[in-house]
């Protein structure tokens, strides 16, 4: 099984979540979602796999989100501009982004993940 983890060192959730994917024994790949954030066709891919809302994608809670007035633009803001903005500023990506053959999850809520990662 493939799966690849964009996070976020400095996260406190991130840190849980890789703790835990640690203790499970599911070898992984670590991507800083800062240092590099998935391109725009890889975000795109994850989030029409995911069957979430795009608005889901964004961390709503960080200084990008809110200093780039998001709330205020997202709703005029097409598809392509969403990811495009996110493909530009992983801050925007809400994490831990997980990405494996079997399935997409946003944020890290342990049940989740043990259900998508058996």
């Amino acid at each position: 099984m493939s799966v690849t983890v964009y996070h976020y060192p400095n996260c406190s959730t991130c840190r849980k979540a890789l703790k835990w994917l640690d203790a499970q024994g599911v070898s992984f790949e670590r991507v800083d979602i800062v240092q590099s954030p998935p391109s725009q066709a890889e975000l795109q891919a994850a989030w029409q796999r995911s069957g979430l809302p795009l608005k889901r994608f964004f961390n709503t809670s960080g200084l990008s989100y809110r200093g780039g007035g998001f709330k205020d633009r997202l709703p005029t803001m097409d598809d392509d501009a969403q990811l495009a903005a996110l493909a530009a500023d992983g801050k925007l990506v809400k994490r831990p982004l997980l990405v494996s053959d079997r399935g997409v999850l946003v944020g890290f809520k342990e049940a989740d993940w043990a259900e998508l990662l058996g």
